[in-house]
């Protein structure tokens, strides 16, 4: 399984897996981003979530915003498990933070 680094913006990264639309989720807790690869080594974020149980969360391609990330490029779902709840969301306003995500528009 693949993986990518995003950085948080305090000079440290969170690695997330990274899956395709038809992805069966497991029953964990975590961050997401929904993003398109710019070339071999670098992927655009266009929008950061978080979910309490990913298998109950809707993803793409049910999710409400999977078909606008469509639009703009979105080819993968990057995922970290996250067990926290005050850890998902520092993490979620750390990335929208840091990354700027088009279709993120509190946090920032």
């Amino acid at each position: 399984m693949s993986t990518c680094n995003w950085p948080l913006g305090n000079g440290q990264e969170l690695e997330c897996h990274i899956y395709d639309t038809n992805t069966n989720w497991n029953n964990v807790a975590g961050v997401y981003i929904f993003a398109y690869r710019i070339n071999p080594t670098h992927w655009h974020a266009l929008y950061v979530g978080k979910a309490v149980d990913f298998k109950t969360r809707p993803m793409p391609p049910s999710h409400e915003r999977w078909n606008e990330a469509i639009r703009l490029g979105a080819t993968h779902i990057h995922a970290a498990v996250v067990p926290q709840a005050a850890m998902r969301e520092k993490l979620e306003e750390m990335l929208i933070q840091t990354l700027q995500p088009e279709m993120n528009v509190q946090l920032r």
